[in-house]
């Protein structure tokens, strides 16, 4: 493929052709992240975001989220699911693309005065945990329920592994659903929410202004009060999106109801995923539907890239705090090019 991998059109069908990827059937992250409640975790996951001063600040100057909020959503969902449902080789490419167009996303925080860098390995971690963190909540909440005690351990450990697709260190991601709330604790000192922050966590949940269709705006409404529902007190307090415990009640029950509905059939669940994020539901749709890979192994980040010649080292990266990997679609205009 060329140019951008992930609005290529031939990434839907190109998904797993070589292997099975870094996780394979059996493997938890397939579980969670081919279900349908993706789409309120990421909604969730890029909200929270906004607590992280330096990803506001990219995120207020690339402005992305209020010019292009549908390419957005669905750009950072796809290069999300590429790494985890894809094959290693589709993986490795989405994850270079993303790394080569990162190094671009730099600039100042202005409170702070302190450079933001999108290779930082330490937002990095912030982004990734967070994104996996959502999309379990949202699996547990809107889904089947609680993973049983193996399955929880089994999805922190691929999340290590999934960490090796960034800049950031498999060995400082929490393993533990304790450990996360411990990871969370530490990071709470330095969370914050500015003007521009609140802004861009409200566009998130409740998308508008010009160049948002009203498809976009309608959705983002639908699933805004199930996010909020998700979030810690502390959070929702804080950016001024607290709701009634009932409504917490009312916009769970309602999404897990849809969500549990069109889980039952794949067909349901791409085309949901698809009429919010086409590329993304392609994506799901050909992770369904995909034929046996040439091998039918799972194999190893550092494994695939001595198969395929990527000697890139991941960790030889910028340590300013920095914008989360999210802000790739910061780098594309309308049509996916860089």
């Amino acid at each position: 493929m060329s140019g951008n991998i992930l609005t290529d059109s031939r990434l839907a069908t190109t998904l797993r052709r070589v292997d099975h990827g870094f996780f394979g059937p059996d493997s938890v992250s397939w579980r969670v992240w081919s279900h349908p409640a993706i789409l309120i975790g990421l909604q969730r996951a890029v909200a929270m975001q906004f607590l992280n001063p330096f990803f506001a600040a990219a995120q207020d100057d690339a402005r992305s989220i209020y010019r292009q909020p549908a390419h957005f959503f669905d750009i950072t969902l796809s290069f999300l699911l590429s790494g985890i449902l894809g094959d290693s080789r589709t993986a490795l490419t989405t994850s270079d693309f993303i790394t080569a167009i990162h190094t671009h996303a730099t600039g100042i925080e202005p409170v702070t005065q302190k450079r933001y860098n999108a290779n930082s390995p330490e937002a990095q971690l912030y982004t990734h945990v967070d994104g996996w963190q959502s999309m379990l909540k949202c699996y547990e909440l809107l889904g089947p329920g609680p993973l049983d005690p193996d399955s929880e351990l089994r999805y922190w450990h691929e999340c290590s592994i999934a960490a090796e697709l960034f800049t950031c260190k498999a060995s400082d991601v929490p393993r533990s659903r304790d450990e996360v709330r411990r990871y969370y604790a530490s990071l709470r000192p330095r969370l914050c929410l500015s003007e521009r922050a609140r802004s861009g966590l409200r566009q998130q949940l409740y998308t508008s202004g010009p160049y948002t269709e009203a498809k976009i705006a309608a959705i983002s409404r639908i699933g805004a009060p199930v996010s909020v529902a998700t979030m810690p007190k502390w959070v929702r307090t804080l950016a001024g999106i607290d709701q009634p415990a009932v409504v917490d009640r009312a916009a769970v029950a309602g999404m897990r109801t849809l969500l549990t509905a069109v889980a039952r059939s794949h067909r349901a669940t791409w085309t949901l995923i698809g009429i919010a994020a086409p590329i993304a539901g392609g994506i799901v749709r050909e992770h369904f539907r995909a034929e046996p890979p040439e091998q039918s192994t799972v194999t190893t980040p550092d494994a695939a890239r001595i198969r395929f010649g990527r000697t890139t080292t991941r960790h030889q990266q910028p340590t300013a705090s920095t914008a989360p990997a999210a802000a790739v679609a910061a780098e594309t205009d309308g049509s996916g090019r860089p």
